[in-house]
């Protein structure tokens, strides 16, 4: 990993981050990266009630979303999110063609989970340099 890539990377430091995935292995993987790079991780959960009970419940810096939860869609979760201000990505295998119009300026990685761009997606001001 270059020093650029770390930069990225080192945001997530002392951040409260929820994850939203159903695939126990990817949810596992995300919650040892990111709690290495020192943030502290909510969840993860793989339910859209659970979810929406943790953002109600804790103070969230920013969020990381799978689309599709065991048939359930994400969406509720992102437009709690995106109603308080907390910034989030979609981490989904499917493309962006699975997100409603009015997330559209959100960030979608594909899977597995690159946290160097979810950082950059979560950390950087829309249409500006970090």
């Amino acid at each position: 990993m270059s020093n650029l890539e770390m930069s990225w990377s080192s945001n997530f430091a002392g951040k409260r981050v929820l994850v939203v995935e159903d695939e126990f292995l990817l949810a596992d993987e995300a919650r040892g990266k990111l709690e290495r790079l020192g943030a502290v991780v909510i969840g993860p959960t793989a339910r859209v009630d659970d979810a929406l009970l943790l953002i109600d419940r804790n103070t969230i810096d920013a969020a990381i979303l799978d689309i599709l939860l065991d048939g359930s869609e994400v969406f509720p979760v992102a437009e709690r999110l995106k109603e308080r201000g907390i910034p989030f990505v979609f981490a989904s295998a499917f493309g962006s063609s699975a997100i409603p119009d009015r997330f559209r300026g959100y960030v979608l990685c594909d899977k597995p989970l690159e946290l160097e761009n979810i950082a950059r997606g979560l950390f950087v001001p829309p249409g500006g340099q970090h």
